[in-house]
């Protein structure tokens, strides 16, 4: 999934420039006030640089992107910057996010407002990849909507009436982490070790860990021959379920499982009407036998447990931006603060 951009002529004014910072990666684009792309491009963390320079590369980069368009620099007017947590989005600041261990306790947002000369909106990185679904994604239309992004972990974003919820603590929307198995056995969590986590269920390191115990045990599977030659995978295991594989295809099913359980009880909260499911574990998504299977595993768990007045009014589906929902909605978040501050 990829948006495709339109051209300078076609795009909508005012401009918004979303960054989406990773762990090796940088994402940008240059996103119009009706949230269509012009032009994306990205550069490399080189994390072990630290922020300062990170920053410097930033503004290069815009500078640069802006300039290949064509567009005047006025048009640009506003900057939305995402990154992973943990962080004060009230004070600008990355405090000590797992997986930028040079980044520690900077003032990211306003150096980089600074260094491009122009306001910068800040949000934690899976709440503006949620904000780009609710803007122009698969929310597009909702009032409110709650999206989890499957990968290593389990991310979370909420939107209730277009804010974006990031609690006192810049903590908030921290959907992965909420408690679906009580037991003192329960599974640990990737990030944290908490124990019982929706991410020690329902996230691609889950799926690997409960794959590769159902192996251990005995248990016949076409994974096992793979599993000689390469490392079990989310994909592997969807590769088999597209099969029919009867280990793999139970994998899956136990994943919709504890997904469904997380998402009823966060419907039981929000009541958003909109559940979007997005990132790299989609199993292959709407065009795989095995992500529709998950897709439909994972409504009926919620129909079999939410009360009828929401299972009537929800909709769950899988994103659409894929991954250039985060770029999408830091500038979607941008692009709210100006309108806001300019009437």
């Amino acid at each position: 999934m990829s948006v495709a951009p339109i051209s300078a002529a076609d795009a909508k004014r005012p401009l918004f420039v979303g960054v989406d910072v990773g762990g090796t990666g940088i994402k940008f684009g240059i996103v119009d006030d009706a949230g269509r792309t012009l032009g994306k491009f990205r550069i490399d963390t080189h994390e072990d640089r630290g922020p300062a320079d990170a920053v410097d590369r930033m503004r290069q980069a815009i500078d640069g992107q802006v300039a290949d368009l064509g567009v005047p620099a006025g048009d640009v007017v506003a900057i939305g910057l995402g990154t992973p947590g943990t962080m004060d989005i009230p004070r600008g600041m990355i405090v000590t996010p797992p997986n930028l261990p040079h980044w520690r306790h900077f003032p990211i947002r306003d150096a980089l407002s600074r260094a491009c000369g122009r306001p910068v909106s800040f949000a934690n990185d899976a709440n503006a990849a949620a904000y780009g679904e609710f803007w122009v994604g698969s929310g597009r239309g909702s009032r409110s909507m709650i999206m989890l992004t499957l990968g290593t972990g389990v991310g979370g974003g909420i939107i209730v009436d277009g804010m974006s919820i990031d609690g006192i603590n810049s903590f908030g929307s921290e959907c992965g982490h909420i408690i679906i198995d009580s037991r003192d056995d329960a599974r640990l969590c990737v990030w944290g070790g908490g124990r019982g986590e929706l991410e020690a269920y329902a996230s691609a390191s889950a799926v690997t860990q409960r794959t590769r115990e159902l192996l251990d045990a005995g248990r016949t599977s076409s994974l096992r021959e793979r599993c000689r030659h390469e490392d079990v995978s989310p994909l592997m295991v969807a590769e088999e379920a597209n099969r029919n594989d009867a280990l793999a295809l139970e994998v899956i099913d136990e994943t919709a499982r504890y997904l469904g359980i997380g998402i009823v009880t966060l419907v039981h909260t929000i009541d958003p009407g909109m559940v979007v499911l997005g990132g790299a574990m989609d199993f292959g998504g709407h065009s795989a036998a095995a992500g529709r299977r998950f897709l439909e595993s994972v409504r009926r768990e919620f129909r079999r447990r939410a009360f009828d007045v929401v299972v009537d009014t929800t909709r769950i589906d899988f994103a659409s931006l894929g991954g250039d929902a985060g770029y999408i909605g830091a500038a979607g978040i941008a692009q709210a603060a100006w309108h806001k501050s300019n009437g």
